[in-house]
C-alpha cells in the first residue's frame, strides 16, 4: 500500500530528521562508554563478570540481528525504532541503578536487543522517503554520509561528556558525597551519564513517533508477522548469495568489523603501556576514541567527494578500505617502538583507519540500497551488520591469540586489505558501478550538498 509523499518529508527534510535520529540514538551510547566499566567495578563486579555482561550484549545482538531486520520490513520502520529506544532506556536505567550481576546482565542483554532493533530502520526510512519523493534514481550518498557523520559526532561528544560528568560532579569530593547522600547511595556520580542517556532515549522515542512519518502498511496481524519475518530474512540471505555486488558489500562490512575489533582490543593496552599506568592509559584511550569518532565523521562527510575523485562509488570504497589498511600497517610497524616518531606515526595510522572506514561506509551503503527493494531494505542492513559483528568477533579472537607486537595489528591490516581488493577487482564499467556514479542531471542544490 502506498500514498502520495508528504511534502513535509521532502529529501532535505528527511535528511534533517535522519540526522536528528542518528544523534539522539547514539549520544546515549557515547555517554555510557566511558563510565560503564568503572561503574560496574565500583559495584563490586570482577572483570570476569564484566566480560560476561558484554558477552550477553554481543550474543543478544547477534541472535536478534536478522529477525529484527525482518520485523522492520514487515511492521514498519517507526514502531521498531521506537521499541529500540524503549529497550535502550530500560537498559541504561538498569545499568545505572543495578547492583547485582543478574540486573546488570539483563541491562546489557536489553542493550543488545535495542542495538539489533536499531541496525537498519532509520536508514531504511530515509531511503524509502527520498525514493518515494524523487524516484529510485534519487541521490542518496550525501544524506547517508551526513547520517554516518552525525553518528560519529554523537559518539565523540557523548564519550567526552560521559567521561567528564563524574569528574565535574566531584567524584570522591563533597559534591559527590552529597549526591550519594541525596539518593541514598543509589546514584553515584558514575551513574549520572547513564541516567542522562536514558533521558535522551526518552526524547528519541518521542521524536521517532512524531517525526518519522511513513506510508501505512497492510495489516498482517500477529500470525502474518510471524509468517512474514522468516520469509523476509530468507530473502535477505538469498540476496547476498545471488548478487555479487551485495556480496561484496557484506564482505567489505566484515573486513571493517575485523579492523575495528583489532583496534578496540589492542588500543587500550597500548595506551596504558605508553603512559605507564592503567588509570592514565584509560584517560588517553578515551581521548583517542573520541578522536577516532571525529575522524570517522570527517570521512563520512567526505564520502561524496571521495566518490567524485575516485570516479565512482566502488572505487571510493576500495580507496577507503585501502587507506584503513595502510593505517593499521602503520600501527603494526610502530608497535615495538615507543619513540616520538613512532607515536606520531601510530596516531596518524589510527586516524587514517577511521577516516578511511568513514569514507567507505556511505558509498557501500548507497550501492547496497540501489540493489535492494524497499520490502527487504532493513533486512539487508541487518545482514550487513551481522557480517560486521561476526567477522569482528572472529578477527578479535585470532588477534588475541597472537603474541604481543606487530602481528595482531598486521592481521587487521591484511583483513582490511583483502576487503579493499574485492572492490578493486571490478572496473566502473559494471552496471552497479554505473549506478553508483554521481548523477549528471543532478540539480544545483544536490551538487552543492555533495
Amino acid at each position: 500500500m502506498t500514498e502520495a509523499p508528504d511534502p513535509r518529508t521532502d529529501p532535505r527534510t528527511a535528511g534533517r530528521r535522519y540526522v536528528t535520529v542518528c544523534v539522539l540514538f547514539w549520544l546515549p551510547a557515547g555517554l555510557a562508554m566511558a563510565p560503564a566499566i568503572l561503574l560496574f567495578t565500583e559495584r563490586g563486579m570482577a572483570m570476569t563478570a564484566i566480560a560476561g555482561f558484554f558477552a550477553a550484549h554481543s550474543l543478544t545482538a547477534a541472535a536478534l540481528e536478522l529477525p529484527t531486520g525482518g520485523l522492520s520490513d514487515v511492521l514498519g520502520r517507526r514502531p521498531v525504532l521506537a521499541a529500540a529506544g524503549v529497550l535502550n532506556l530500560a537498559a541504561l536505567v538498569l545499568q545505572a541503578l543495578g547492583s547485582t550481576a543478574w540486573a546488570l546482565t539483563l541491562g546489557m542483554a536489553l542493550l543488545g536487543a535495542g542495538r539489533a532493533l536499531s541496525s537498519g530502520p532509520a536508514e531504511a526510512w530515509y531511503v524509502d522517503t527520498v525514493q518515494a519523493h524523487s524516484g529510485p534514481g534519487a541521490e542518496l550518498r550525501t544524506g547517508l554520509a551526513r547520517g554516518s557523520a552525525a553518528t560519529s559526532a554523537a559518539l565523540a561528544a557523548g564519550t567526552l561528556l560521559g567521561g567528564a560528568l563524574p569528574w565535574l560532579l566531584g567524584l570522591g569530593t563533597d559534591l559527590g558525597a552529597r549526591l550519594r547522600e541525596a539518593t541514598g547511595g543509589l546514584v553515584p556520580p558514575l551513574s549520572v551519564p547513564l541516567l542522562l542517556g536514558a533521558a535522551v532515549e526518552a526524547a528519541f522515542v518521542l521524536y521517532v513517533l512524531t517525526a518519522l512519518r511513513e506510508p501505512p502498511r497492510p495489516s498482517a496481524g500477529v500470525r502474518g508477522v510471524f509468517r512474514g519475518v522468516p520469509a523476509t530474512v530468507a530473502d535477505g540471505l538469498r540476496l547476498g548469495g545471488r548478487d555479487a555486488l551485495v556480496r561484496r558489500v557484506l564482505l567489505g562490512a566484515g573486513a571493517a568489523g575485523g579492523a575495528l575489533a583489532v583496534l578496540e582490543l589492542l588500543t587500550p593496552g597500548r595506551a596504558a603501556a605508553l603512559t605507564g599506568a592503567p588509570e592514565s592509559g584509560a584517560v588517553l584511550f578515551a581521548a583517542v576514541a573520541c578522536a577516532g569518532f571525529v575522524c570517522s565523521a570527517a570521512g563520512s562527510r567526505l564520502a561524496p567527494l571521495a566518490a567524485r575523485l575516485a570516479g565512482g562509488g566502488e572505487r571510493a570504497v576500495a580507496a577507503g578500505l585501502g587507506a584503513g589498511a595502510a593505517g593499521l600497517l602503520l600501527l603494526g610497524v610502530t608497535a615495538a617502538s615507543a619513540g616520538a616518531v613512532s607515536v606520531v606515526l601510530a596516531v596518524g595510522g589510527y586516524a587514517l583507519v577511521y577516516l578511511g572506514l568513514g569514507a567507505a561506509g556511505p558509498n557501500e551503503n548507497e550501492l547496497l540500497h540501489r540493489r535492494v527493494a524497499a520490502s527487504g531494505r532493513a533486512t539487508a542492513l541487518s545482514v550487513q551488520s551481522l557480517a560486521l559483528q561476526l567477522a569482528g568477533a572472529l578477527t578479535g579472537l585470532l588477534a588475541g591469540a597472537l603474541p604481543p607486537g606487530p602481528r595482531p595489528w598486521l592481521l587487521g591490516s591484511a583483513v582490511l586489505l583483502a576487503g579493499a581488493l574485492l572492490w578493486a577487482r571490478r572496473g566502473e564499467a559494471s552496471p552497479a558501478a554505473a549506478a553508483s556514479r554521481p548523477h549528471t542531471a543532478a540539480s544545483p542544490a544536490q551538487a552543492d550538498r555533495a
